[in-house]
């Protein structure tokens, strides 16, 4: 569907650029836009490799291990089906540690992991309350260092990247809030 979607923008541009005999500048924002996406790509792969370097390294010196044991008792009072110690437990105390340090990218595998364990401890059978908690959590993805978008912002030339951390705190910290309250009264109703 997408696809169409791309496909349908295109033609609409390339009709609207011949009826008012704009080619030239169309070409020319083709071409513009193309090299602006590879800097872009470019800076954002650099500052990638430098978060994903820092947390393998906060890996390493245990930093990630000890903020996920900081977010057990949470978890567990979160995802009350979890097997405490077990696969899921672990596999999703590290995605949000991830998505707590604002690399997506490294949550992803650690998210699908943490279903897929989440799934076995349900024995397979459906979704459960568990799962649709987890999906809400890693869904808000509460951020305290959105490294992602901070990354974003000095590729586009922001002098401070991350000025904008108190309004990602509160918005992540009330998008959570708001997704629990309701999958709460969903539970309420839908036992």
């Amino acid at each position: 569907m997408l696809n169409v979607v791309w496909a349908g923008m295109i033609l609409i541009s390339l009709i609207c650029a011949l009826a008012t005999g704009k080619m030239s500048a169309l070409s020319e924002a083709v071409f513009s836009g193309a090299q602006n996406a590879v800097e872009l790509s470019l800076a954002m792969a650099g500052a990638m490799m430098a978060w994903t370097g820092f947390l393998k390294a906060a890996e390493a010196a245990g930093a990630t291990s000890l903020l996920a044991s900081i977010l057990r008792p949470g978890v567990r009072r979160l995802l009350p089906g979890c097997r405490p110690g077990g696969k899921a437990e672990q596999a999703v105390c590290m995605n949000l540690t991830a998505n707590l340090l604002g690399l997506g990218n490294a949550a992803t595998p650690m998210g699908i992991e943490a279903m897929h364990a989440l799934s076995e401890e349900h024995g397979g059978r459906g979704v459960s309350r568990g799962m649709a908690r987890f999906v809400v959590l890693n869904t808000a993805s509460l951020q305290l260092l959105p490294t992602t978008l901070g990354a974003l912002r000095a590729a586009a030339g922001s002098a401070n990247p991350f000025d904008i951390l108190p309004a990602i705190w509160i918005t992540s910290a009330l998008s959570l809030a708001a997704a629990l309250t309701v999958l709460f009264v969903w539970e309420c109703f839908h036992g």
